[in-house]
């Protein structure tokens, strides 16, 4: 007698058992998984990890290495309207007027990674993940516009226990500049600045334009070669007085300055909560300034309040020493072409350190920025003064 067994028989499943899925992730140690999350760094797709299981959410607070990616900047003024992205002359440059709120747009495994710290602080623990969503700038940190609530990272980053290197970066540079012009900045602090360096060309003239423009350059008359060459003897020449060269090299400078102590005026909370950081760098996207802060530089702000300035909120700037070269035409290596290049290094008057010595202003930029950076203090130096403001 032949038995016949269906797939829905119990004595089927007990001779032929079903396999069970294997999370192979239940097999990693903790000390694999934060090596993965450190290397994910985006502080938004970390709040996507936390959501995916318990243990995640459980090990998404000790990641050492985060990253917050700004979405949009919301004025102080106006906390309704969100800053456009419209170009933005340096005389109108916005950290003159008024100091920004970083915020960034969260996604609904953000809102709930975001539980974590509020359910501790609610007496029921009972709310909707997503009620972060969609309520409305009542707590601190959270501003609602459009219908979306945006936290700030000093309201994210609380989810955090033991960050040590903490990025932020900016949707764009502060200073609103015209096309062709370059203008980069680095600045370092502790409870106030410790130096910058500045880059700046009224022109950037990419390699294929230069070489387009080298076989005419080669009918130039041998009188015209030796004007060029009188002109850029290590020099300032005596047009760049008189043709506004000069006023607009101190604009930059002041607006970088500006833009630094914003940044670092805005940093306050976060290092104050954050006790584990060994190093806290402020950037943006285009790569226009970098605020840099290292351990001792974050220890120091937190024993020495920094003096803030009283017409604006943000860090007062002490009297400066500064050294600025200068070349009419830097030809860089790669063939690209700086036109009214300027280097300027910055310390503050008081510091036991001389700004003379070039060494750090050399390695402040990267790549082919770090190379016009050798070039330029290689010419003559000329030294200023600026009070504190």
């Amino acid at each position: 007698m032949a038995i016949i067994l269906r797939s829905s028989d119990p004595l089927l499943s007990r001779i032929h058992p079903q396999p069970q899925q294997i999370d192979h992730f239940d097999h990693l140690p903790d000390s694999i998984l934060l090596l993965i999350f450190n290397n994910i760094g985006d502080v938004k797709a970390l709040g996507r990890c936390s959501v995916v299981s318990k243990r995640f959410h459980s090990l998404i607070p000790q990641v050492e290495n985060v990253v917050v990616r700004v979405d949009c900047v919301i004025s102080d003024d106006d906390s309704s309207s969100i800053l456009s992205d419209k170009p933005r002359s340096v005389a109108g440059a916005t950290p003159f007027s008024a100091i920004f709120r970083l915020v960034f747009k969260p996604l609904q495994a953000l809102g709930q990674f975001l539980k974590r710290s509020s359910s501790a602080s609610s007496p029921s623990g009972s709310s909707s993940p997503s009620s972060l969503l969609i309520s409305g700038g009542g707590d601190d940190g959270e501003i609602e516009q459009g219908g979306v609530t945006h936290h700030s990272p000093t309201q994210v980053l609380k989810n955090f226990d033991e960050i040590r290197f903490l990025r932020i970066e900016l949707p764009s540079g502060e200073l609103g500049i015209d096309d062709g012009v370059l203008l980069k900045w680095r600045a370092e602090f502790g409870s106030t600045l410790e130096n910058c360096v500045i880059l700046g060309a009224s022109s950037v003239i990419p390699p294929s334009k230069n070489s387009d423009n080298s076989d005419t350059s080669v009918d130039l008359s041998s009188s015209n070669n030796a004007v060029a060459v009188e002109e850029d003897n290590g020099s300032i020449p005596e047009s760049f007085y008189t043709n506004g060269g000069l006023k607009l090299r101190v604009v930059w400078t002041i607006s970088s300055l500006i833009a630094a102590s914003a940044r670092h005026y805005l940093l306050q909370p976060i290092i104050a909560e954050h006790k584990t950081l060994d190093s806290l760098v402020l950037t943006d996207v285009d790569g226009q300034g970098v605020l840099c802060m290292n351990r001792d530089q974050l220890e120091e702000l937190r024993v020495k309040p920094l003096s803030a300035s009283s017409a604006s909120k943000r860090t007062l700037v002490p009297a400066l020493n500064m050294r600025l070269w200068y070349a009419p035409t830097l030809e860089l290596p790669d063939g690209t072409v700086l036109k009214g290049a300027t280097l300027v290094a910055i310390r503050p008057s008081e510091s036991k350190k001389e700004v003379c010595d070039v060494s750090w202003v050399s390695s402040a930029f990267d790549e082919s920025y770090g190379v016009a950076a050798k070039m330029l203090v290689k010419r003559r130096t000329y030294c200023l003064e600026m009070n504190s403001f």
